[in-house]
């Protein structure tokens, strides 16, 4: 399982990118993402989980989130990708 990080936002988005993507080959599919540790973020967190999606479809794999923080889901539902991002 990969987990996001206490804080994402659009200054720590490219690092957190690179990190989760390095993780994606030793994971089965579904690459489920814990989300639970998020406290501070921002629409980047959207960007980044977008960005990891594609990574794990290329790869032939799907991805969950669990634990998602219920701003981190308004958010999805503001911007209308929640369907792309769905719950383990």
């Amino acid at each position: 399982m990969l987990s996001l990080p206490a804080e994402l936002t659009h200054d720590l988005a490219t690092a957190s990118l690179a990190q989760l993507v390095d993780g994606i080959g030793a994971e089965a599919s579904p690459v489920v993402v814990d989300a639970s540790p998020l406290q501070r973020f921002d629409s980047s967190a959207l960007a980044v989980l977008l960005e990891l999606r594609r990574t794990c479809l290329r790869a032939g794999k799907t991805l969950v989130l669990q634990g998602q923080p219920q701003h981190l889901s308004d958010l999805a539902t503001l911007y209308g990708i929640e369907g792309l991002l769905p719950s383990a």
